[in-house]
């Protein structure tokens, strides 16, 4: 199993702050002979339509030497397990999880923009330091 995340736990916080269950810590998926763990599974309660919203959630850092290359590998984690969660868990929705500086800064280069948009990844955006999520991205 993959380490944690540096910021793991503050996203973690910033779910349960929003109303989430935490329900996987990691969440695993088996495929074949291989184990694969995203970092969070969490289910909400939507009461107005009384139905359960699932979601899986990576969270990532963005600590790198290059934020292309963190940018690279949360891409391909992403999509991997998308695919992945479409088969196996189609219920589940999942996220990627970023700091609001990140957002604010890499996350609004064109570069980013172009990949985010063209893959349809869903971003939380969270406030490492009050550990609240401030942004859904559908």
């Amino acid at each position: 199993m993959a380490a944690k995340d540096l910021y793991h736990d503050t996203a973690r916080i910033a779910l349960i702050k929003d109303g989430w269950t935490i329900t996987d810590e990691p969440f695993s998926l088996k495929v074949g002979k291989r184990d694969l763990f995203i970092d969070l599974g969490a289910e909400k309660l939507l009461i107005a339509s009384k139905e359960e919203r699932k979601i899986a959630v990576e969270v990532k850092s963005f600590i790198g030497n290059s934020p292309i290359r963190d940018l690279e590998q949360a891409l391909g984690q992403y999509l991997l397990y998308s695919n992945i969660l479409r088969r196996d868990y189609p219920d589940r929705i999942l996220y990627l999880a970023i700091r609001d500086d990140i957002y604010y800064t890499f996350f609004s280069e064109e570069i980013v923009q172009i990949a985010i948009e063209s893959q349809s990844i869903r971003v939380i955006v969270f406030d490492a330091l009050k550990q609240e999520i401030i942004k859904w991205s559908e």
